[in-house]
């Protein structure tokens, strides 16, 4: 078995399941992932390991990290940023040095309270600074993952990420003087102090230029090429190179990542083409590198942190939000910015593991590495599990979020709750009949069916029965089904009292309702009824309990064994007929639903929007003769309806009706031809939307022998 494959198919399955389930809670995906990846690892079930497999995967950790950096470039815009550059610069300095020097002095307090005293000052002092630099470090990853997610957008949201930006960039350059300095104090410095300040910043010079020079090459490069995987392959190219060649010349690939976006945002053609089809690329990269990131913990290194790892928490949080009160102070930045910004900053994840594995990798310090690495780890444990929280809860203090917007019809209840009531009896409703009264054939022939499961769509179906019956030149029937042993239980007037809402929507249109009792099963029955009248159509309501697999049962049934359309209707919210969307695959499909079109149009006088789905890879002019032929059918049947028509190239037929839904208030949709097994195998479009939409649904089965005339 390949273990390479095999871990990333289980990293990424556990990732996007924990995913959803902490979705449920409110909880960002990120927190997730990294839960996927503590169940995972070494702290959970040991399924995958750092010796096993988690090295072999370590290269989509970098891709993963370019991907980040440059994302973050994106959301560096000058233009936006105008107002709040100086409060991004105090912010950023004041937050970076706050939590190097009040971790630096706090780890030092510690061991002197703590009595871990042993030593000189001087090798004390070493594992503090190092301690001190990786406290400024955040985790730019988990910030815009949860920035995305939440579709958050305002001054806050980009006074965080570019504060997350310059807070990294000023970690590479504390992290490197420090590692300069503490060389010195063990005795193995090889150049002064000024010269190791001199080198770290020349190690952010070239990083950045490199970052330019990459953002410039991609700005030249997209406006030669115009396809989207042209666009993405060149991209990942130039990108991931830029990545590997700041990682040979030991410079910072997060920083050229950084510039390059940064560059290709400010760019006077603000082309943005490159970002928006790496962010359909990221999502499996994104999955990985923070359920590997999960991995890496190690929950034991909590209890091997001990004290001092606290301390590394709780003055790295104090740092870092006090710094941010201050800079924003000192900026004269706003209150929310003040109070909250700092609580963002508390996510720290893969830069600052990265820098803990050049400490462990230099053999100048690196038997520091094991008093450091548990430290760091726990503080990483915590900030990752909370640290998304805080973001989130930032971005509500800024009014940033852009969330689902309120539809009326839920009444204040949130989204999930309100799709249940809606399809609930509650939730269904029946909007005032605003037309004038319908008025019957003088010489009505024969019946429009209907049969009620369910008080709650009692006078939806009337009126829909009366709609089609004034169509068909016939009258509405209303059927109830009662138990064999049920009859004679009942008087007259009880019996008759059961058809009372059909009847008062009946008489409200005009029309007059013919009522039928029938004690027997609901297949059998119906299918008698249809027999012994002259029945032009069948409408039936979708049940409104928990058992739809016996309605298919019985509207298969009736569907197969009758000789006229039957109507059914998926009722969700409430049922009014002014803007009506008929999605369909195949002209054919257009003579089946024409009835009730024509229906609707002479009753109730709708817009009716003709949806016609092609293949993805439709040509322009295959759109374009669809038009035209549908347009000339429309001339020639629904001539004084008010129609549009809309001919859409669908890589998903279901999204597509879901997305073109929009203001529409049902939808008509033709019921496929398969059953039972073929169904099954097949899949039916009708009762994917069916299940799915959150609109009613009118599907109309043809019998084949109205087909075949």
């Amino acid at each position: 078995m390949n273990e390479v494959t095999f871990g990333i198919a289980v990293l990424l399955a556990t990732g996007l399941l924990c995913a959803k389930i902490v979705q449920l809670i409110k909880l960002p995906s990120v927190t997730g992932f990294i839960l996927a990846g503590l169940i995972l690892g070494p702290s959970g079930l040991g399924l995958l390991t750092m010796e096993s497999i988690g090295h072999r995967l370590d290269h989509f950790t970098q891709i993963a990290l370019m991907l980040i950096a440059f994302g973050i470039g994106e959301h560096i815009e000058i233009r936006k940023l105008g107002p709040v550059a100086g409060h991004v610069g105090y912010i950023a300095v004041v937050q970076a040095l706050a939590a190097f020097l009040l971790v630096t002095a706090g780890t030092l307090a510690a061991v002197h309270v703590l009595g871990f005293s042993e030593g000189s000052f001087r090798e004390q002092l070493i594992p503090a600074l190092l301690l001190g630099s990786l406290a400024v470090a955040t985790a730019p990853a988990s910030i815009l993952h949860v920035v995305r997610e939440l579709g958050a957008d305002g001054p806050l949201t980009s006074i965080i990420l570019a504060v997350v930006a310059a807070s990294d960039g000023l970690a590479i350059m504390i992290f490197g003087i420090v590692i300069s300095i503490t060389h010195q104090l063990a005795g193995h410095g090889g150049s002064s102090l000024p010269a190791s300040v001199i080198a770290s910043c020349a190690e952010i010079f070239f990083s950045i230029a490199i970052g330019v020079a990459t953002g410039l090459i991609i700005d030249f490069v997209l406006h030669k090429l115009h396809n989207r995987e042209e666009m993405l392959t060149a991209g990942l190219a130039l990108l991931l190179l830029c990545g590997e060649s700041t990682r040979m010349l030991n410079l910072s690939p997060l920083l050229a990542g950084m510039m390059a976006g940064f560059i290709l945002i400010n760019r006077a053609e603000r082309d943005v083409r490159l970002f928006r089809v790496i962010n359909g690329f990221e999502p499996p990269i994104y999955v990985l590198f923070f359920t590997l990131a999960g991995v890496h913990l190690d929950i034991s290194a909590l209890r091997t942190a001990g004290w001092i790892g606290l301390v590394y928490i709780i003055f790295r949080i104090i740092g870092k939000y006090c710094g941010s009160w201050i800079g924003g102070l000192l900026s004269g930045a706003p209150s929310v910015v003040k109070n909250y910004l700092g609580l963002a900053l508390i996510p720290q994840a893969g830069v600052a593991i990265g820098l803990v594995f050049i400490i462990a990798g230099d053999p100048k310090i690196s038997h520091w590495s094991t008093i450091i690495t548990p430290i760091v780890l726990a503080g990483v444990v915590f900030s990752e599990l909370a640290g998304p929280l805080l973001v989130r809860y930032t971005l509500a203090k800024g009014n940033e979020i852009q969330g689902p917007q309120q539809r009326p019809e839920c009444q204040g209840r949130p989204n999930r709750q309100c799709n249940r009531w809606l399809r609930g009896p509650d939730g269904v409703s029946l909007a005032p009949w605003e037309g004038a009264a319908l008025h019957p054939a003088a010489n009505a022939q024969g019946v429009v069916v209907f049969a009620a499961v369910h008080t709650a769509t009692a006078r939806a179906l009337a009126r829909i029965g009366v709609i089609l019956a004034h169509h068909y030149h016939a009258l509405p029937m209303s059927v109830r089904f009662l138990a064999k042993a049920e009859k004679g239980m009942y008087t007259d007037k009880e019996v008759e009292a059961m058809f009372l809402p059909e009847r008062d929507e009946a008489d409200s249109l005009g029309y007059p309702l013919q009522r039928e009792t029938v004690y027997n099963d609901p297949a059998p029955g119906l299918i008698s009824t249809i027999e012994r009248n002259d029945t032009r159509t069948v409408v039936l309501g979708y049940p409104l309990g928990r058992n739809p697999l016996a309605f298919q049962k019985v509207l298969d049934k009736v569907a197969a064994d009758v000789l006229c359309p039957v109507i059914a209707i998926r009722f969700v919210g409430e049922l009014t007929c002014k803007n009506i969307l008929v999605p369909f695959l195949f002209p054919r499909e257009l003579e089946e639903l024409l009835p009730l079109c024509e229906a609707f149009a002479t009753a109730d006088h709708p817009s009716i929007t003709f949806l016609r789905i092609l293949q993805a890879d439709s040509s322009h002019r295959e759109i374009t003769d669809c038009e035209t032929q549908m347009q000339q059918w429309l001339e020639t049947t629904l001539v004084d309806t008010n129609t549009q028509v809309r001919v859409e190239p669908s890589e998903s037929r279901l999204e597509t009706v879901l997305a073109a839904v929009g203001s529409h208030d049902i939808i008509l949709m033709t019921a496929a031809r398969r059953r039972k097994i073929q169904r099954l195998f097949f899949g039916s479009l009708a009762n994917s939307v069916v299940h799915n939409c959150k609109k009613p649904v009118f599907v109309v089965y043809t019998p084949q022998d109205i087909l075949n005339q």
